[in-house]
């Protein structure tokens, strides 16, 4: 049995015909840049998401430089950020000027808060928290750093489309947060795609001018900006997949269940630890075994596909050489990224492609 990674044609065939004539409407409208269409869907994602504002951009790389941009974020300054995440997330911060300072991870895949206070100094901007795999960070311990030091908090939302903890979404305790709706996200469009939500709504406006050339009217040039602008057939498609996106991450964790279920007890093997009070939106799942390499040859020989989120930690990509980090630095990120390995995840994955994989790992391990 051959199970796929992602299968984003067997999403499409679920919505074909909501799909095929939302698309057909822009066509017919020709309303290809900014319109009602992506204003509908800015609307409608405020209003699911339950914020003030979503600025729609082109990418969620862009929505992350937006949001610091906006924010002041500039030469000279620092942001601090997590050692386990996309280049995109650090690279954004370069963009503005600023320095990426790096933080640990913890047994979560999220930002170690614990050591978030020692990398803050007089250069200190702001703190850029991933919550990654489609697991919050500890956003309210890290927000009451934030409040203490007088810094900027940008949520990087890139993976945790309408994850929780304690009841509250992702990107909606910080000044902005972030989504990427790149086709493989939990919400994702048929190209690149993103938002910004915020609930400061002089925020709001100077990001969304910012995004469309420094202006709100055309010709009208406040500032100069960038052309950052979500197009109206990925807005058309986001609209409609909005619609099914609470029934899809319901349908991920229960896959997500199933494959703890299936995968508990195994020695050598660690499965996710979900945080207390955390709702896991499982745009990944992702285990770590000491025999990665070998399990991940295994699984593909049984026609299983697998990917490394993420093969190498920020810190020791030769992009950030000049801040001279080594292992060390970094010890618990260090040690993941030679142990992790993400299953194929997506809603439509059934009850047999999941047994199938699961029978794969246990046939590994010979248990």
């Amino acid at each position: 049995m051959e199970v796929p990674f992602v299968d984003l044609k067997a999403q499409y065939l679920s919505i074909k015909p909501e799909m095929d004539a939302a698309i057909g409407n822009v066509l017919e409208e020709t309303a290809f840049i900014g319109g009602q269409v992506v204003k509908d869907f800015e609307q409608a994602f405020e209003k699911e998401y339950g914020v003030r504002n979503c600025v729609s951009v082109a990418n969620g790389t862009d929505a992350i430089y937006i949001a610091l941009k906006m924010l002041g974020v500039g030469q000279g300054d620092e942001v601090i950020t997590v050692a386990n995440s996309w280049i995109s997330t650090s690279e954004t911060i370069t963009q503005t000027g600023a320095t990426p300072v790096f933080v640990d991870m913890d047994e979560f895949f999220s930002i170690d808060v614990a050591q978030i206070e020692g990398k803050i100094t007089s250069r200190t901007k702001a703190i850029v928290p991933v919550h990654l795999h489609g697991q919050m960070s500890e956003i309210a311990k890290i927000k009451a750093i934030c409040d203490k030091h007088s810094l900027f908090l940008v949520e990087d939302c890139a993976q945790s489309h309408f994850s929780a903890l304690n009841g509250v979404l992702a990107g909606t305790t910080g000044n902005a947060g972030t989504f990427s709706f790149y086709p493989g996200k939990n919400l994702g469009a048929y190209g690149d795609a993103g938002c910004i939500v915020t609930n400061d709504d002089e925020l709001a406006q100077k990001m969304r001018m910012y995004a469309n050339h420094g202006s709100l009217k055309k010709h009208a040039h406040e500032i100069e900006g960038i052309n950052s602008r979500l197009d109206g057939i990925q807005a058309a498609v986001l609209t409609v997949k909005l619609q099914y996106i609470n029934k899809w991450t319901d349908m991920r964790i229960s896959n997500a269940k199933k494959y703890t279920d299936g995968l508990s007890g195994i020695p050598g093997l660690a499965l996710p630890v979900i945080r207390p009070n955390s709702k896991h939106s499982f745009h990944l799942f992702v285990l770590r075994t000491e025999k990665r390499d070998e399990l991940a040859a295994h699984l593909e020989a049984n026609g299983v596909s697998t990917a490394i989120h993420y093969p190498r930690i920020l810190p020791l990509l030769p992009a950030y050489a000049y801040l001279n980090h080594v292992p060390g630095d970094f010890p618990v990120a260090y040690k993941a990224q030679n142990e992790i390995l993400s299953l194929p995840m997506f809603p439509e994955l059934t009850d047999a492609q999941i047994e199938h994989v699961v029978k794969s790992v246990r046939s590994f391990f010979n248990v």
